[in-house]
């Protein structure tokens, strides 16, 4: 299946997905934020696919705001957004991008010993929801 994306559409499936690491760094514990963005970093540069070619670079010229709610507001709905175009235009696209945020949040979480965080659980379980509810 052929899949069209508008850089309009590019820049909401970067803000979504770069948003979610976002947004897990800023859950880390203090002195983690950095380890924790550098792995989901890590995990949304290694993704394969249209979604691979499109979250090779971060978004230019977005502003997530001054705290993690104002964040939240604009990552969520990117989320929702990226998955309702990705499985109105292909499907396994739509599954590629969900298993990448996934991979991200994953990698991001495991930057601590043993168990996540419960302010990073808690953050895993939101995006995740939004991931699934679209």
């Amino acid at each position: 299946m052929s899949i069209t994306l508008t850089d309009q559409d590019k820049l909401t499936l970067r803000t979504a997905a770069w948003g979610a690491v976002s947004l897990m760094s800023a859950a880390g514990a203090a002195g983690s934020a950095h380890k924790v963005a550098t792995e989901g970093s890590i995990a949304l540069t290694s993704a394969t696919g249209v979604v691979g070619h499109v979250l090779a670079k971060a978004p230019k010229g977005v502003k997530y705001g001054k705290s993690v709610a104002e964040l939240a507001d604009q990552v969520l709905p990117a989320l929702t957004a990226s998955m309702s175009l990705l499985k109105r235009q292909d499907p396994a696209e739509a599954d590629n991008f969900r298993s990448t945020v996934i991979v991200a949040l994953e990698a991001a979480a495991g930057t601590h010993r043993g168990r996540p965080s419960p302010t990073l659980a808690e953050m895993t379980r939101k995006i995740t929801g939004v991931l699934d509810a679209a």
